[in-house]
């Protein structure tokens, strides 16, 4: 569902036709999967965000970011997202070590996007959105326990 305030297809409008269509393959994946979200542009931060109603709230949890070279998914919680150790090269989630708690997957033009890759990152990212902020610090707080106990002493 987009808000009329400034519809993604004008924000989209700047860029050339393969960063456009790469980003309109990730905005078909994210209303596919799930159909409830809210869409709506950001135009101060020059992106799609996506909001998802989860009882009396609407959390942010997803945008789309849109540059001339790629095009970016990203999840502000994405430190929360499970680390998926046994995926292919490429499927990882970007940001670690350059954010503190924002991920993200890279698009490049041309590249034909895979409905897989992406679904499974949102559900996980709209649980995560979903849950309540001292989940969400447990989750944290267990994942830098596993990391200092994975550490040689």
């Amino acid at each position: 569902m987009a808000t009329d305030s400034f519809p993604p297809e004008a924000l989209l409008a700047g860029f050339d036709e393969p960063i456009r269509d790469v980003a309109e393959q990730i905005r078909a994946i994210v209303t596919g999967t799930l159909p409830d979200v809210i869409e709506a542009v950001r135009p101060g931060w020059r992106l799609i965000g996506y909001n998802l109603p989860v009882g009396r709230r609407t959390p942010f949890f997803a945008w789309l970011m849109v540059q001339p070279e790629h095009v970016h998914l990203g999840f502000p919680q994405g430190v929360l997202l499970p680390n998926r150790t046994d995926e292919p090269e490429g499927d990882a989630l970007e940001g670690a070590g350059i954010t503190k708690r924002a991920r993200w997957l890279t698009a490049l033009p041309g590249e034909r996007v895979a409905a897989g890759r992406y679904a499974g990152w949102l559900l996980e990212a709209a649980h995560i959105a979903g849950l309540s902020r001292s989940e969400q610090q447990a989750i944290l707080v267990d994942r830098e326990l596993q990391v200092s106990k994975s550490k040689p002493r």
